[in-house]
């Protein structure tokens, strides 16, 4: 059944996400899940950043583990992730989500809640979900979301718990085989910000359409179409920031921490060494790496919404924030924003020699938990406690 997920035909021209062609809906016995952290906002004001995006990269790895990369749906969300599998393999997927709900509380200290949805549910409730594949590369492409179905879900996740994968019993750790965060935080330009963006659409879908293109009108007279990361990808330092979030991720399930931190250390110091010099071990070329890192990063992306990590110059960031408020004030969008100096990275490598690695793009300083945050409030000021 995943082969349906792939038989999806795949666009690169980013726009193509405001195309209802581009999303053919999912089978109806097909299942949702959402997954978050309990009390990010908090976390991430506890400057968490790392352990909170590690946490939502941490289910990708779980449910990736059991599908296999790039064969199903999923989207990574700052503070969680999204997904869609067919039915065949739900029960290895409770397994591994109840794992990883054990996990993070146990290695991060974080709450994380998952629950899981039926497609006919969905569609009774009057929403949908549809998929695209946006190719952000000749070997990996990103999923797109459509139709308010994963809204829908996140809503109900939030307020009622009769969905939720039940923590798996202490100790139990998940297969999250490939999870690594070594990249240094990926600085804005001089004179110019990392702007984390969540454009929601309002009733009128032809509006939000145009509020989009004229974003991305905008932000593609960047060549790189405001890339944060360069196309020789992101900066690289010894001994990395993540090294041991690293090896709490690839513990063995009876192996020691200690042991999982050594491997990690050695395989990053080899990995640092390769980088600095330019040497090629065996079919591993690290220049090659770091350009399809650039290259496989989901800065932006579409989920029932806009969500884009994106650099932006002074005079862009006036300009944007123009857009914005100028449409949410004439009820075609609500938006939130959240301007930082940093990005930060965490990824999932199946295999260094081969292109299909995945990584995943969060504002450094609050990211899209942040910008959330300020749409949230915004909401509650205009006395919208839904």
């Amino acid at each position: 059944m995943p082969n349906s997920y792939l038989a999806i035909p795949t666009f690169s021209d980013f726009a193509n996400i405001l195309d209802p062609g581009s999303y053919p809906p999912l089978p109806d016995n097909w299942y949702v899940g959402i997954a978050d952290i309990v009390a990010s906002t908090e976390a991430i004001a506890q400057g968490r950043y790392k352990e909170v995006n590690m946490a939502g990269a941490a289910v990708i790895a779980a449910v990736s583990n059991v599908l296999g990369h790039s064969a199903y749906p999923f989207m990574f969300g700052g503070d969680g992730a999204s997904f869609a599998c067919a039915p065949e393999q739900m029960d290895e997927i409770r397994v591994a989500m109840a794992a990883t709900r054990r996990w993070t509380r146990e290695n991060l200290g974080l709450e994380l809640r998952v629950a899981l949805f039926e497609m006919a549910e969905i569609r009774a409730a009057g929403r949908d979900v549809r998929v695209a594949r946006y190719a952000v590369s000749d070997a990996v492409s990103y999923a797109m979301f459509n139709g308010r179905g994963i809204q829908w879900a996140e809503n109900q996740m939030k307020t009622h718990n009769d969905h939720h994968v039940d923590s798996a019993p202490p100790g139990t750790q998940p297969d999250l085989t490939g999870l690594s965060c070594r990249w240094s935080p990926i600085a804005a330009s001089e004179n110019g910000s990392i702007v984390s963006l969540i454009v929601l659409p309002m009733e009128d879908r032809d509006a939000f359409d145009a509020a989009v293109r004229d974003i991305l009108f905008l932000l593609d007279e960047d060549p790189r179409h405001a890339h944060p990361v360069g196309e020789n990808g992101p900066l690289f330092r010894f001994p990395p920031e993540g090294l041991n979030l690293e090896a709490r991720a690839n513990r063995p399930k009876d192996g020691s921490l200690f042991g999982a931190r050594a491997k990690v250390f050695l395989t990053a110091a080899l990995a640092f060494v390769l980088d600095k010099t330019g040497w090629k071990l065996g079919t591993f070329d690290p220049a090659h790496y770091r350009r399809y890192t650039a290259l496989n990063t989901d800065y932006r992306k579409f989920g029932d919404a806009l969500f884009m990590t994106v650099s932006c110059s002074a005079a862009q960031l006036v300009q944007l924030r123009e857009i914005l408020t100028r449409n949410e004030a004439s009820g075609h969008i609500q938006f939130g924003l959240h301007q930082q100096k940093t990005a930060i990275m965490t990824c999932i490598v199946p295999s260094a020699v081969h292109d299909a690695h995945f990584h995943f793009l969060d504002g450094g300083e609050g990211g899209y938990t942040a910008a959330a945050a300020a749409y949230k409030a915004k909401r509650k000021a205009q006395g919208d406690t839904a």
